[in-house]
């Protein structure tokens, strides 16, 4: 183990690491914001409005992964999901308060 972290600082594994968690956790966030969205904003039945939700969120989870690593630091991939997320939030919030979701 010691080998495989030969000659990289740690300051460069704390990075990696929030990486991986921004990616992980942060994605995880993204896309259950967008199922929420699109569940409460659309105008098809329940059903039919969360599973196009959950289906489409899978797209969103990969691409929340592949910002968080294709950012140029793990502050950048942070501030890039809550970017996304924070319309997608307040949408949900609106939405859910003028409309009775169940």
């Amino acid at each position: 183990m010691s080998r495989l972290f030969h000659g990289v600082s740690s300051n460069r594994r704390l990075g990696i690491f929030f990486r991986i968690f921004a990616a992980i956790v942060g994605g995880y966030a993204l896309a259950s914001l967008f199922v929420v969205s699109v569940s409460v904003s659309s105008h098809a039945a329940r059903a039919d409005a969360v599973l196009t939700g959950m289906m489409t969120s899978f797209a969103v989870y990969v691409g929340a992964f592949l910002w968080c690593f294709a950012a140029s630091s793990a502050l950048r991939a942070w501030l890039g999901l809550l970017v996304c997320a924070a319309p997608l939030a307040a949408m949900a919030a609106a939405l859910s308060v003028s409309r009775s979701l169940w």
